[in-house]
C-alpha cells in the first residue's frame, strides 16, 4: 500500500511540476477543440479521483459545480461543459485549481489510511486507474501547450533544452527484421499487472510471416517524400487522406516548415532544425500511410507490432528523460538486424482500426465509458513517445486517435510481408 500511496503522490506532483513551467495565462489557452487548457487537465484529473473514489465513499465534493466544469465525457456522471469551450473557463483560477488538488489529495490520503482490508482492494483498483489516467493527461498537457505555443508569433518555449543536441549524423539505412508469424497471443497477459480494459482479453491471432523496419522513419526519408511531390501524388494516398491534405493545404507535418531542402520544426524547446537522422513526427495516419507506400512498404498491424515488442525491454526516450523530442536511433556495428526504438520517441501508427478484442466487454458503470465507446473510426498507435511517462507504456498498450490527428507526437515504422 505504501508503494501505491507514494506513486499517487509522485504522479500528482509531476503534473504540478509540468504546470509550473506555465504562467496562469498559459494555463488558460485552448488552441483548438481537440485540445484542452493545462488548467483544465489539472482540474479534470482531480475531479476523476473525487468522482470515482471519494464520493462513492461518502466524501462531499469540494465544490459541487466542478462536476459540470471538469467532467470530460462520462455521460453517466451527468451533464458537462462543452469540450470546445473549456478555454472560456477563467474561473476557477489556476491558483484555485491548485487548492482543489491539495484538498482532494488530502481526502484521498485520509480515505486510504482509514480503509479496512476488504475496502482497500476496491480503493486500490480505482486509485491505480486514476494514476494511469493522470499519466495520460500529463502527455496531453504537453501536446496541447505545444500546439498553443506554436500559434504564438513569439514562438515561446515550454522548456529550454538543458543540453545542446547531439551532432547530426548520417541516418542509418533501413533494415528489416523478419518474423515468422504463426499463431500468437495478443493482449495483456492475465496477472501481469495493470492494463486498461481495452487490452483484454488476451487472445490468439494468426499472423503471416512479416518484417518490421529496425527503426522509425526519419526526417531524411520524409524530406525525400516531400521533394518527390509526395503530398501532391494521389497514387500514394488513400482517397480520404488525399482529400484531407488537399482541403487543409498540408505540405509537411504539423509544426514544421519546409522550404527548399530546409525543414524547421516547432518543439517544446522552441523552433529548431531537426537532424536528418531524427524520427519524423506529427504525422497523421493518412500521411504515415502515404509515406510508407512511397518507401515501398506499409504500416504494421497492431498484432505484428505487439509480437515484435513482446520480448523487448521497455527502454526508450520518454518524458522522464526531459528531452521532450524524438532522438536518432543508434546501432553498433553490423550483425543481424534488430528492432529498435520500439518504445519511446514517437507513437507508431498501425494499420489497425481501434476495435474490441474478441470477447471484450466494457466494465459496468461510468468507468465503462473510459475506452469501449470510442471503438469506431479511430486507428491504433503503439509504443509511446518522448512525451509519454515511462511507466505508462507496455507491449500491450493501445493508444488510439482519429486518422487526421497530427498534434500528437506520432510517427511510423515500416512493415512488409515475406513471401
Amino acid at each position: 500500500m505504501k508503494d501505491f500511496a507514494a506513486l499517487y503522490a509522485q504522479t500528482r506532483a509531476h503534473t504540478e511540476a509540468l504546470a509550473a513551467h506555465l504562467s496562469p495565462e498559459d494555463q488558460q489557452l485552448q488552441s483548438m477543440p481537440d485540445a484542452s487548457p493545462a488548467k483544465w487537465h489539472r482540474a479534470h484529473t482531480t475531479w476523476f479521483f473525487e468522482a470515482f473514489l471519494l464520493e462513492p465513499h461518502g466524501v462531499d465534493a469540494v465544490d459541487a459545480r466542478y462536476a459540470f466544469l471538469f467532467n470530460s465525457y462520462y455521460e453517466a456522471q451527468g451533464p458537462r461543459h462543452p469540450r470546445a469551450s473549456r478555454g472560456v473557463l477563467s474561473r476557477p483560477s489556476a491558483a484555485e485549481i491548485g487548492d482543489y488538488r491539495r484538498r482532494v489529495d488530502a481526502e484521498v490520503a485520509r480515505l486510504v489510511r482509514g480503509a479496512g482490508s476488504a475496502e482497500l482492494g476496491r480503493i486500490l483498483r480505482v486509485l491505480e486507474l486514476g494514476i494511469a489516467h493522470e499519466e495520460q493527461h500529463q502527455e496531453l498537457l504537453l501536446t496541447d501547450i505545444l500546439h498553443a505555443f506554436s500559434l504564438n508569433p513569439l514562438q515561446p518555449a515550454f522548456l529550454r533544452e538543458a543540453a545542446p543536441p547531439p551532432p547530426a549524423s548520417d541516418p542509418l539505412p533501413l533494415r528489416f527484421v523478419p518474423f515468422d508469424g504463426g499463431l500468437c497471443e495478443v493482449g495483456a497477459p492475465a496477472g501481469s499487472g495493470f492494463a486498461f480494459d481495452n487490452e483484454h482479453p488476451r487472445h490468439k491471432h494468426w499472423l503471416e510471416p512479416f518484417a518490421l523496419a529496425d527503426r522509425l522513419v526519419t526526417v531524411r526519408e520524409l524530406k525525400a517524400f516531400i521533394d518527390a511531390g509526395g503530398y501532391r501524388k494521389p497514387s500514394l494516398w488513400l482517397a480520404e487522406g488525399f482529400d484531407f491534405v488537399r482541403e487543409q493545404g498540408i505540405t509537411s507535418p504539423l509544426h514544421t516548415r519546409y522550404e527548399g531542402e530546409h525543414l524547421e520544426t516547432f518543439t517544446l524547446a522552441g523552433r529548431r532544425v531537426p537532424g536528418d537522422d531524427e524520427p519524423a513526427a506529427h504525422l497523421s495516419y493518412y500521411e504515415a500511410d502515404a509515406l510508407a507506400r512511397f518507401l515501398g512498404a506499409r504500416l504494421p498491424t497492431e498484432a505484428e507490432w505487439e509480437l515484435a515488442a513482446a520480448h523487448q525491454n521497455e527502454r526508450g526516450n520518454f518524458a522522464d528523460d526531459g528531452v521532450l523530442r524524438p532522438l536518432p536511433c543508434h546501432r553498433a556495428g553490423g550483425g543481424s538486424p534488430e528492432a529498435r526504438q520500439i518504445f519511446g520517441d514517437a507513437w507508431e501508427w498501425t494499420s489497425s482500426s481501434y476495435e474490441p478484442y474478441p470477447g471484450y466487454r466494457a466494465p459496468s458503470g461510468a468507468l465503462g465509458e473510459y475506452n469501449g465507446k470510442f471503438m469506431v473510426n479511430q486507428v491504433v498507435l503503439r509504443g509511446g513517445s518522448c512525451l509519454t511517462p515511462r511507466r505508462h507504456v507496455r507491449a500491450s498498450y493501445r493508444n488510439f486517435w482519429h486518422p487526421q490527428t497530427r498534434f500528437q507526437m506520432t510517427g511510423l515504422r515500416l512493415a512488409r510481408g515475406i513471401s
